[in-house]
């Protein structure tokens, strides 16, 4: 461990020495990436200095105890059972920062919510994950900006996409990726029948065209006139916009705006990050081939979470985590379960290494 973090510590002296270098102020890029890594760096560049700190002490008393004063080695005896009580601890810790860290993580994220089995109450759910997020994103403090959006007249969610920008957006809310599952009683069922419907999540990490590289002539845009609510403006020109990148098949629609500018703007924006996901998930399922992860953050096949309203219950079922707090989760409370899944992810890293 030791040497790790010597390892660690001269590529964070090499950082400050390329920071402090005039030349790197005219590559702004390269400025952020550095100051970036910095960033990543100085949590483990403190724990560090007090682990050193620590073995210093500990190597003071051991030489005090092959000394010959009766007294003292007493004293560094008795100081040395709580010293190395706090290097275990201290050791454990770091081992948690010095897991490789997803690069991907201090990313604004993509999220989209897509109404599942179920009807008119998969679409009412899929409202209220995005409410959920929509709060979560508000505590934090995070700024919301709407992409694209197909509603229902019941109040409802066919699908929606949107931007959440703040400090590791990406990284808090990657593990809600798969498919949520509701229990509960619908308004509209008269007999009081528990009905089971789900909605879809995906998290993406914003791209950025360093991130993805995209041949203008893989792209076919197509325009058309927008249809469904949002103002006369939407039937009268040609400013929806379909984007399909031809290579992966992928395809993206857009037609909130008035413009056509802008909504090719937004298409290409979820179409570069969406682009980017598949290059995680095939990294991941090449990782997956060697181990199986215990916490999937890609699978928007999988059940992850079901939401039981006449328990009040919450379940993840990636790491048989169960919250009685249903109304504050739904409310954006998700503090506790993200720090639960980041453990569990964490953990089976460590086991790995």
């Amino acid at each position: 461990m030791l040497e790790k973090l010597k390892e660690i510590k001269a590529r964070y002296d090499a950082v400050i020495r390329e920071l402090s270098d005039p030349a790197t102020f005219q590559d702004q890029e390269k400025s952020k990436e550095l100051s970036r890594e910095r960033k990543q760096l100085e949590p483990i560049m403190e724990a560090y200095k007090k682990y050193k700190a620590l073995l210093e002490h500990i190597e003071d008393d051991e030489s005090v105890l092959r000394g010959k004063d009766e007294e003292l080695k007493a004293f560094a005896k008795e100081e040395l059972d709580g010293l190395r009580e706090e290097q275990e601890k201290m050791e454990e810790s770091i081992k948690f920062l010095l897991i490789p860290k997803d690069p991907n993580d201090d990313k604004n994220t993509i999220v989209e919510v897509r109404a599942g089995t179920g009807g008119d109450e998969a679409a009412l759910f899929a409202h209220d994950l995005y409410r959920m997020y929509v709060r979560f994103a508000e505590r934090m403090h995070w700024k919301i900006e709407e992409l694209n959006a197909s509603f229902i007249g019941v109040g409802g969610i066919k699908e929606i996409s949107f931007k959440i920008g703040g400090d590791g957006a990406y990284g808090q809310l990657k593990y809600e990726s798969g498919v949520h599952r509701v229990q509960r009683v619908p308004e509209t069922e008269s007999s009081g029948r528990i009905h089971t419907s789900a909605a879809t999540v995906a998290v993406l990490p914003e791209a950025e065209k360093v991130d993805v590289e995209i041949n203008d002539a893989d792209l076919r845009i197509d325009t058309y006139r927008a249809s469904g609510a949002g103002g006369q403006h939407v039937n009268k020109t040609d400013s929806a916009i379909r984007v399909t990148h031809i290579p992966s098949g992928v395809v993206v629609a857009c037609q909130d705006e008035r413009s056509q500018h802008k909504n090719k703007e937004k298409a290409l924006k979820i179409l570069y990050s969406r682009l980017l996901q598949h290059q995680i998930e095939k990294q991941n399922a090449e990782m997956d081939a060697e181990r199986k992860s215990q916490v999937s953050s890609g699978d928007r096949s999988a059940k992850i979470r079901t939401y039981n309203f006449p328990q009040s219950r919450v379940t993840d079922h990636r790491i048989n985590y169960t919250s009685h707090q249903l109304q504050a989760i739904m409310d954006g409370d998700l503090f506790e379960m993200i720090e639960q899944l980041k453990l569990a992810d964490n953990v089976e890293k460590l086991r790995n290494l």
